[in-house]
């Protein structure tokens, strides 16, 4: 199953680099995410199609604050149904922590290195900044891990992994701390030790490569700019309540006009909300999903950098033979042949991993910018509402005042 894909010729998709004119363009980003209509065949809802054959379902949820005299953790619930002889039951319900995920994560990376492995959220947090235990912190990281557990048991190699049963059946994992990090030293001291260079990295993985780092730059600055328009809308809403409680204590003292102040400050107050919901909507659905794919390019960065590894010590290992062969006719050893079969399946899963990739990428992008645009017009109509409720009150208003003078 390790190398399911060797033998497939996958197309790559979106792997050339294209011109961009700057990397706050979003018409350019767009254009690389290929949301075109003539599209449509190609973005079709991976999920949706996948559920119609999968049969491994996982689910991360009810999150649980644990506090003991050494330390005070969160603690998630990890579902699991599934009709795979692979497993002894249908059902399995354990509960987890963030190094459990890290644990699966770094044990799937080691035993399947030619694949990319869905990235985790940052384990780190800034003290003082964000508080990782509120109810806003805990929740964005629930769903985080859910993904990243839905991204693995939907991968047709890596759902097989021995590592991932073992996380979604045992109920004490008993892993001593520092283990994965131990691992995790010691395979990049593994890949650096074999002292080979490479020559040349092959067209489309350095299209791969391009690409990335172009779309790094794009995500880095929709983030950068996120954020401050986050920071300023949070500085403006605070003034904005303040605006409106003027007209709301104006109007105690104004009974000729206290039905219109009042309005007005009704019309803030509606603002007001609109406004933080379509800001809890930027910090909890758009910052996450670009925080995701940053992970996700430095995953895919980390794969090829293998690859290239292998690459070089496949061409290290076979100049070597060759000279050997010139000088005395020895036959080519078996171990640059082993050396090319596994460049081979580097390739094969990479290019593999590479189409899945693109296709769950143009499916999130697509449904990120929809659900931006919803939540974007929603506040706009919740504001427009309130205005033209207030015109109607003053109208009204006007209308009694002609009246009384009348009478």
């Amino acid at each position: 199953v390790g190398h399911l894909f060797c033998f497939r010729e996958a197309g790559l998709t979106n792997g050339t680099p294209v011109e961009t004119s700057s990397p706050a363009s979003t018409s350019s980003l767009l254009n690389r995410l290929q949301l075109d209509d003539d599209l449509e065949a190609d973005i079709r809802d991976p999920y949706a199609e996948a559920a119609e054959t999968r049969d491994l379902f996982v689910t991360v949820d009810d999150p649980k604050k644990h506090v003991s005299t050494m330390e005070t953790y969160i603690t998630y619930r990890v579902s699991t149904k599934t009709s795979r002889v692979e497993f002894d039951l249908p059902e399995y319900c354990v509960r987890r922590r963030y190094q459990d995920f890290d644990w699966l994560r770094i044990k799937l990376e080691d035993s399947q290195p030619t694949h990319l492995i869905p990235p985790l959220p940052e384990k780190f947090v800034m003290k003082g900044v964000v508080d990782r235990f509120s109810e806003d912190f805990v929740e964005t990281r629930m769903k985080a891990l859910d993904k990243f557990l839905k991204r693995v048991a939907d991968h047709p190699v890596l759902s097989f992994n021995p590592h991932l049963n073992t996380f979604l059946t045992t109920k004490d994992l008993n892993k001593r701390q520092g283990l994965a990090l131990l691992s995790k030293v010691g395979e990049s001291v593994k890949h650096v030790a074999g002292g080979y260079k490479l020559r040349a990295r092959p067209a489309e993985f350095g299209a791969m490569g391009e690409y990335l780092d172009t779309f790094n730059q794009k995500l880095g600055t929709i983030d950068r700019i996120a954020q401050r328009i986050l920071k300023e809308q949070s500085e403006y809403l605070t003034e904005l309540r303040e605006y409106g409680t003027v007209y709301s204590s104006w109007a105690g003292s104004e009974d000729e006009l206290r039905r219109p102040l009042e309005g007005v400050g009704g019309c803030v107050t509606t603002c007001c909300g609109a406004l933080e919901d379509l800001g809890d909507g930027m910090s909890q659905d758009i910052l996450p999903v670009l925080r995701e794919y940053v992970l996700y390019i430095e995953s895919m960065k980390s794969v090829l950098r293998k690859r290239d590894q292998s690459q070089a010590e496949y061409e290290g290992r076979l100049e070597a033979a060759v000279l050997r062969k010139q000088e005395d006719r020895t036959p080519m050893p078996l171990e640059v042949e082993k050396c090319q079969d596994k460049v081979e399946c580097f390739n094969a899963d990479l290019k593999a991993d590479w189409e899945r990739w693109q296709s769950n990428k143009r499916h999130d992008f697509k449904q990120l910018l929809t659900g931006m645009a919803d939540k974007n017009i929603n506040h706009y109509e919740k504001c427009q509402a309130a205005w033209e409720s207030l015109i109607t009150l003053l109208q009204d208003k006007q209308t009694e005042d002609k009246t009384s003078e009348t009478n």
